[in-house]
């Protein structure tokens, strides 16, 4: 088994820089909601809880029973997830969520490609046993 060599600390130093620089960009909401991903270590699974929303004219995501504005720092009323997908690999995950007759949880390009990033970060902290925070 071959293994491949880490990048040097100036090559990691640049990439960790441009992924800050680029988390900082606009990122038009999905209409279809949003996710939030878990670890089951129990069941050694990753967990994806999908929630809906509805985008309001100043590009805002609003609860959609409620209407009240969804905030980034979790000081939001407790929520039900509208779907819950399961499985044991960030593949799993994504084949649930992509193929197969719609309807389908994810409608923008951009969301789908920032999902997968993350199903496999995961997916890595759950092989390895250690904490998972998304970004």
């Amino acid at each position: 088994m071959t293994t491949t060599p880490e990048a040097p600390a100036s090559t990691a130093a640049a990439m960790d820089a441009l992924d800050q620089r680029l988390s900082q960009r606009f990122i038009a909401l999905d209409p279809s909601g949003y996710f939030l991903i878990k670890l089951d270590r129990d069941a050694a699974e990753l967990v994806l809880e999908h929630y809906g929303n509805t985008i309001d004219d100043k590009g805002l995501a609003r609860d959609s029973e409620t209407g009240d504005v969804l905030r980034c720092d979790g000081v939001n009323a407790p929520r039900r997830p509208s779907a819950i997908y399961r499985g044991r690999t960030a593949k799993q995950l994504g084949i649930q969520l992509t193929e197969g007759d719609g309807p389908h949880a994810l409608s923008r390009l951009d969301h789908a490609l920032y999902l997968g990033r993350e199903l496999q970060k995961a997916e890595q902290c759950l092989r390895n046993d250690t904490s998972y925070v998304q970004d």
